[in-house]
């Protein structure tokens, strides 16, 4: 984990513009892409098991469990290894608390992905410092597009959210 900081600190901290230094940029994008989305479905996921815990404490007369919290850790497969990838606390728990907000219904798909991409261009253009950001969410997105459903259509839609991680990551 200590390797996961000093490697995104130093991509951050590159100065040059070189081949070399955009490629290590590019690198690092891709795995801060697979950190966001795997925070944002974790979110959902245990604010669903959470809720589940909630609801059984409230009935039982027991004190309800503390809330999830987000990790500023995810382990990414990066070829034929498991990596850590590290992000810093500020914008894990963004990631995560939009993945909690979805699930809780507070947020449709497409206002998920129009902030988790605001969130990832935020890294993209103003940590790495890369000329195109990156794009999140493709699993939402493709939910999207397999249902027909323009993400602008879905501002208010009505219907419970699925599950982030059915088959798309």
């Amino acid at each position: 984990m200590k390797r996961a900081i000093a490697a995104y600190e130093k991509v951050v901290s590159l100065k040059s513009d070189t081949h070399d230094a955009r490629i290590v940029r590019m690198r690092m994008g891709m795995l801060c892409r697979a950190h966001l989305d795997k925070t944002f479905i974790a979110g959902a996921e245990q604010t669903a098991l959470w809720q589940e815990h909630a609801k059984l404490a409230l009935m039982e007369g027991k004190p309800t469990p503390d809330l999830p919290i987000a990790s500023k850790f995810q382990k990414i497969r990066a070829g034929e290894a498991d990596i850590y990838v590290y992000l810093p606390e500020e914008l894990a728990v963004e990631a995560f608390g939009l993945g909690a907000q979805y699930q809780k219904m507070e947020l449709t798909a497409a206002k998920a992905i129009e902030a988790m991409q605001a969130l990832a261009d935020q890294i993209s253009l103003y940590e790495l410092r890369l000329k195109e950001p990156f794009q999140v969410m493709s699993f939402l997105r493709e939910e999207l597009a397999s249902q027909e459903i323009p993400p602008e259509a879905d501002q208010n839609a009505s219907a419970s959210p699925k599950e982030p991680n059915e088959g798309k990551h």
